[in-house]
């Protein structure tokens, strides 16, 4: 095994643990980014909305990307 693999091997139950914690407060986490975005949107006085936003936006995906654990064909599992 190299050095990638042990550290994947290493790495994967804090994913483990971060996707389920994703999944269970992706609510309240989405709402800590949404308010962050606009507390630095005003601080900044609006000169940087656009990237706020875009950066917000991938945040969201990544943490969307993060709660929805996959079921091995590329597909997330449905909805409980």
């Amino acid at each position: 095994m190299g050095f990638l693999d042990n550290l994947k091997a290493k790495l994967a139950p804090a994913k483990d643990k971060v996707s389920d914690l994703a999944q269970q407060h992706g609510d309240k986490i989405e709402q800590g980014l949404d308010k962050a975005a606009q507390t630095v949107d005003s601080k900044t006085k609006g000169k940087y909305s656009d990237k706020i936003g875009t950066g917000t936006d991938k945040a969201k995906d990544a943490l969307g990307r993060l709660s929805n654990k996959e079921d091995g064909t590329g597909t997330p599992p449905p909805a409980a």
